[in-house]
């Protein structure tokens, strides 16, 4: 189905928002902080949420300390210059990896089917680090849910993760997870029809605001962009599914 078209869309961030501990329930912070700003979600607001957030909330934390490198893991991290727990880590939470340059970074295909640098881990100071939700997809529509239960309306869920490029320097920003949005859009001009990962274009222009450290704004809201409402999730454009 051909979507329709978007000729402009507003976007902003949820803050001040306050920082986020394991076992925090997402939605119920996400809706406080709507109260206290005053902010009414509308119908077809999209939110485009940080994927470190919900995985704190999810208590996705490793300690790094309990694992044991292997010789792979001691050989990636001679190169890449990474704790090679860290890099074992991202090994056992990848089916396939390689380095970019000679010295790095990682790019992995995590066991999700996701392919992300370091396998979308994320360093916790110098002790630990956090894993991916552990169903993203799952998550998006246990935070939709919450929303719409709040708004009165339908709004729709996207977790959006920050992933390097093989190919360049720097970072964007890409879905991994997705409630009532559909994950593909196809545009026609010319008679010539091209699909697209749309969530992926919702999460980059989030990530605009989202930004990549320190920012302290992990929850953004798109309103104006036309979709297509479906529940398929991010997972069922992947190649590799797991």
């Amino acid at each position: 189905m051909t979507a329709a078209p978007t000729s402009e869309f507003s976007a902003f961030a949820l803050e001040p928002f306050p920082e986020i501990h394991m076992g925090d329930d997402l939605a119920a912070v996400i809706t406080g902080v709507l109260t206290r700003t005053g902010i009414q979600l509308r119908n077809g607001d999209i939110l485009v949420v940080a994927s470190k957030v919900v995985s704190i909330a999810e208590k996705r934390y490793v300690d790094l300390s309990g694992i044991t490198p292997g010789k792979r893991a001691l050989e990636l991290a001679a190169k890449t210059g990474k704790p090679a727990a860290l890099v074992q880590l991202i090994l056992d939470n990848s089916t396939e990896h390689y380095l970019a340059t000679e010295r790095g970074p990682i790019i992995a295909r995590h066991i999700l089917g996701h392919q992300l640098t370091s396998a979308g881990i994320d360093r916790a100071g110098s002790e630990g680090a956090w894993l991916l939700p552990a169903d993203p997809d799952a998550s998006a529509r246990a935070l939709r849910d919450a929303l719409i239960a709040h708004a009165g309306g339908a709004v729709a869920v996207i977790i959006a993760d920050s992933d390097g490029r093989a190919d360049r320097r720097g970072a964007t920003v890409v879905s991994i997870g997705a409630a009532g949005v559909a994950p593909l859009r196809a545009t026609e001009y010319g008679g010539k029809r091209q699909e697209e990962t749309f969530t992926d274009l919702i999460a980059a222009a989030a990530g605009i605001i989202l930004g990549q450290r320190g920012r302290g704004a992990p929850v953004a809201v798109l309103r104006g962009v036309a979709y297509t409402p479906s529940d398929d999730g991010v997972a069922s454009m992947l190649h590799h599914r797991p």
